[in-house]
């Protein structure tokens, strides 16, 4: 492997150094997007019942909007919970719209990789190219050695961009998709939220009342 990596000339150390930003972002985004740390179930249902159970201070709306994305938007309208529907709406909304934003973090640079890699790779084709027409223009077609050196260094870096930017394509769509998926659900969540605080719907119970025996 590192023979290949050699061969491909200087402008593997780039392609290299994207590949591994990549992997980085795809096991950070894999982490940070699981449902259970964006979205937790239930969360409107305990937030109804402290309510209910007049424990629903600063305190506990503070610790509700540090334990999750969505919970950062429900704790921005239970700070107006005593406002009108309007405007618990519209904090939620504002919220709502920095916390979708913050979910596609490195996203763009994802998508920067899968845009460079395949460009970088061109690139090693030109210069590999470059290098086999300087010696035949130099030494003619005599030397098949130099003449390899150039032509595989043009084919390693090619192939190295295209291994690179593939699998980064396909996760940048993959991730658009899932942070589109958790938006809606926080979405859902949010308007459940405003509909219980202001009297218009009850919450659902966190468990199923056991029937007497």
């Amino acid at each position: 492997m590192f023979e290949i990596i050699k061969s491909g000339g200087w402008l593997m150390l780039p392609i290299l150094g994207c590949s591994v930003v990549a992997l980085a972002i795809v096991f950070e985004r894999f982490w940070s997007l699981q449902k259970k740390r964006v979205a937790p179930d239930n969360l409107v249902a305990k937030v109804w019942k402290l309510d209910q159970n007049n424990q629903l201070n600063d305190k506990k709306i503070i610790a509700i909007r540090d334990s999750s994305p969505l919970g950062r938007i429900l704790a921005a309208g239970l700070m107006n919970r005593t406002s009108s529907r309007d405007i618990m709406r519209e904090s939620i909304e504002e919220t709502g719209r920095h916390t979708a934003y913050e979910l596609q973090l490195f996203l763009t640079t994802l998508g920067t990789i899968a845009a460079i890699s395949p460009l970088l790779g061109l690139l090693g084709t030109v210069v590999g190219m470059i290098q086999v027409f300087a010696v035949i223009t130099s030494v003619g077609v005599g030397d098949p050695g130099e003449l390899a050196n150039g032509i595989s260094k043009a084919l390693i870096t090619t192939a190295a961009g295209i291994s690179v930017a593939i699998p980064a394509i396909f996760f940048v769509r993959y991730f658009r998709r899932k942070v589109d998926g958790l938006v809606v659900d926080m979405e859902g969540e949010a308007i459940k939220l405003v509909e219980v605080m202001q009297g218009s719907r009850k919450a659902e119970p966190t468990e199923r009342p056991r029937t007497e025996k």
